[in-house]
């Protein structure tokens, strides 16, 4: 059965604003004092009495600012502790802590607290017995720990801090995705710069690449380009690719062997329709690549398929929103032949660029596709999964701590949401690539 999520503040994939670095979860300053201070007048009160009080700002003995206040929805309302981001209370700061509780009867719903200056990731408590409460860790609206039990009442989160109520969950929470180091993450922010700065010279072409000897050819024929040349989605990635390739190499890679086939991927059954459709174009071609690249920046070893191709799983449940609310779901993490669900894209992305902050990802895109019978085409096309588009996703955080995913499809940059809203239910496939600031295609 799924669960329906309401949350009055606007967390859809919003990011926040730079501002300076968070520190890790040991120094957030402790604000229990405060909690406890207005426990029984704002936490235990009725709802008619809390939802009169004004707001009202106080300052931590550890330093830094908190605004107390309360925001309503229709069967329930927050009481929230913000702390102060950029001259503002946004109720997303690191820090921050929210209690929701019903209006009808004032009983506690969750807790949740942002370990993070980011809206998209928390840290939330709900009840569950006289002697338990359930934890969730959330990124980008997956559940990295679901329902995990506490051996402490709801009530009793009121007053204890962070650091106590984190040591009860010990190893089970996952504590390396709030404390990125963004100096990790240098030599994406000089790549992404460095591609930026030559996009303009770039021009789409369909079927378009350059070849080992520079020239604009057509990918299936090989011969060069007649009228504006320029390089399609495949063509582009093999541009990237090169980019960084070439200054270490002292050439491009040839297209040949890039359309060849790479690993396990489709049965008896697709066979026959290979050369029809070629439908493993694109995972055939951004798993050579990423091949290439580990083997000639790293060694021959970092070039087999099980170091190139992403199998990380690393949440089991997504929040998917709609326009009338959201549901929990579960996620089926990656699926043999076909990737992941794109719907999980960003988390996956955020968790990947933690644990593996020196690589970046070719995404295969597909979906079952087929033509219907039709008069003119009676015998229709039988619906086969096909890899009809390739792009490359640059997952990192800046300077100031902020994630952000850098998206290069076609010889342009695009924002990450417009490339997941453009493939609802489609599933992608990822090979990392080590990252070469050294790019000069």
């Amino acid at each position: 059965m799924h669960l329906v999520f309401c949350f009055f503040l606007l967390l859809s994939l919003v990011v926040p604003p730079v501002s300076g670095i968070d520190v890790p979860l040991a120094r957030i300053t402790d604000d229990t004092a405060l909690r406890l201070s207005v426990k029984d007048t704002w936490l235990l009160e009725s709802p008619g009495k809390v939802l009169s009080r004004p707001r009202v700002q106080y300052r931590l003995a550890g330093g830094g600012k908190v605004e107390l206040r309360t925001e309503t929805g229709r069967e329930e309302f927050m009481v929230i502790l913000a702390r102060e981001h950029n001259n503002t209370f946004p109720g997303w700061a690191q820090g921050s802590w929210i209690l929701t509780r019903r209006k009808d009867s004032g009983a506690a719903s969750r807790i949740r607290v942002f370990p993070r200056s980011d809206p998209n990731t928390y840290i939330q408590f709900r009840h569950f017995s006289a002697d338990k409460c359930l934890m969730d860790v959330v990124i980008y609206d997956a559940f990295a720990v679901h329902s995990l039990p506490l051996p402490v009442h709801l009530e009793r989160l009121y007053t204890m801090p962070l650091t106590e109520v984190l040591d009860l969950a010990g190893s089970k929470f996952p504590r390396r995705y709030f404390e990125p180091e963004p100096d990790n993450y240098r030599e994406q922010r000089l790549f992404i710069q460095k591609v930026r700065e030559k996009l303009p010279s770039l021009r789409y072409a369909d079927d378009g690449a350059i070849d080992q000897q520079g020239r604009y050819v057509y990918i299936e024929t090989g011969m060069e380009q007649t009228g504006q040349k320029g390089l399609n989605c495949s063509g582009f990635a093999k541009w990237l690719v090169d980019g960084m390739l070439k200054p270490v190499s002292g050439e491009r890679l040839e297209i040949p062997p890039l359309k060849a086939p790479f690993g396990s991927r489709g049965s008896t059954y697709t066979e026959t329709w290979e050369e029809l459709r070629d439908p493993f174009f694109g995972l055939d071609w951004i798993r050579n690549l990423a091949s290439q690249a580990a083997t000639i920046l790293y060694a021959p070893a970092f070039g087999n398929i099980d170091e190139i191709v992403v199998k990380k799983e690393p949440f089991s449940r997504i929040i998917i929103r709609t326009g009338t609310g959201s549901t929990l779901q579960s996620y089926s993490g990656v699926l043999e032949h076909a990737g992941y669900s794109i719907e999980g894209l960003l988390p996956l992305l955020y968790t990947l660029a933690i644990d593996e902050p020196d690589r970046f990802y070719l995404a295969a895109v597909n979906n079952e596709l087929g033509a219907p019978r039709t008069e003119s085409n009676p015998r229709g096309q039988p619906r086969i999964r096909q890899y009809f588009h390739v792009a490359a996703l640059v997952p990192y955080f800046t300077e100031n701590g902020i994630f952000t995913v850098a998206v290069f499809e076609s010889a342009a940059e695009t924002p990450i949401k417009n490339f997941i809203s453009r493939y609802p239910n489609h599933k992608i496939s990822l090979v990392r690539v080590p990252v070469e600031s050294k790019f000069n295609p």
